[in-house]
């Protein structure tokens, strides 16, 4: 293994061209995606209430993981774990924000008026 890294990132790297050339993941790669969520999801614990909430977040970060692995392009990274964890940090917030109902841009999201049904049905510029 890499001394810098939890993960050695050519095995990691190996295993996940090695589950695209195969259409599913294999068994090392499912370790590595899990021993990835347990090592990311520690530097946030302390942005959890309790340890249902962190639980429920780490298995939508699980599920993202699980779910866009397929997306790595192998010819354009040397290297796996950065993109990896990217896509894990992103399922835990979407699964925070699922917990708490935030949508994201509700600030900005526009307000249709129809011209036709205002003024009582006689349409927004009454000419007569």
């Amino acid at each position: 293994m890499s001394q810098n890294h939890y993960v050695a990132e050519n095995e990691l790297y190996y295993e996940l061209v090695l589950s695209k050339g195969k259409g599913k993941l294999t068994r090392n790669a499912e370790k590595y995606f899990i021993l990835i969520a347990e090592r990311t999801i520690l530097r946030k614990e302390r942005d959890y209430k309790d340890r249902d909430e962190k639980m429920d977040c780490l298995q939508q970060g699980l599920l993202s993981l699980f779910s866009n692995w397929r997306n790595f392009n192998e010819e354009k990274y040397s290297v796996a774990l950065p993109y990896l964890t990217e896509i894990f940090k992103r399922g835990i917030a979407d699964g925070y924000n699922q917990l708490y109902n935030k949508k994201p841009y509700q600030k900005f999201k526009p307000k249709m008026i129809s011209i036709d049904s205002t003024n009582d049905g006689k349409g927004l510029h009454n000419i007569k």
